[in-house]
């Protein structure tokens, strides 16, 4: 399986703007899932097929200095390149992003938190408790409309009269 590292921009706010995601304590999951493996321009011609897995890595100055957003980095680039292709649903693009408990989080609790987003978000090819079936992403729309609609059924708050 090839791997490819996500280096634009576009890519990342793409990837951004699914509204799929996962915090863990030391890395936030960010999944998108590709509609097609190839690429048709506008012209209807076919161009080469993506690479099955594309991965971001990101750590914001909310982590430290730039001694420990690199290490961070190199830390989540050593578990996606390890973890992804065995792990991971193919087709997606993933963007990891740092948090402040990465860089001293122990290497196991890292790789679970990776392991455990993956399931959450329904994009792991291990079977887990949490996980959604073949990666059907519930829009964040659709997630929130359902937990307000469960508030409001309950009645009228505490101390309020109908």
């Amino acid at each position: 399986m090839r791997l490819e590292v996500l280096k634009k921009r576009r890519d990342f706010l793409a990837v951004a703007a699914t509204g799929q995601r996962w915090a863990a304590p030391g890395l936030v999951l960010q999944v998108r899932r590709w509609k097609s493996s190839l690429c048709q321009a506008e012209d209807k011609t076919e161009r080469p097929m993506r690479p099955a897995l594309r991965y971001g890595l990101t750590a914001s100055k909310k982590v430290g200095n730039a001694v420990v957003r690199n290490r961070c980095r190199r830390r989540l680039r050593a578990l996606a390149e390890d973890l992804l292709p065995k792990a991971a649903v193919e087709n997606c693009d993933y963007v990891l992003i740092a948090r402040a408990k990465c860089f001293e989080r122990p290497w196991d609790a890292l790789r679970q938190d990776l392991l455990y987003s993956l399931r959450r978000l329904g994009a792991s090819k291990q079977h887990g408790p949490h996980q959604r079936g073949p990666f059907q992403p519930v829009p964040s729309g659709q997630k929130h409309a359902k937990e307000r609609q469960k508030r409001f059924q309950k009645g009228p708050a505490h101390g309020q009269t109908k």
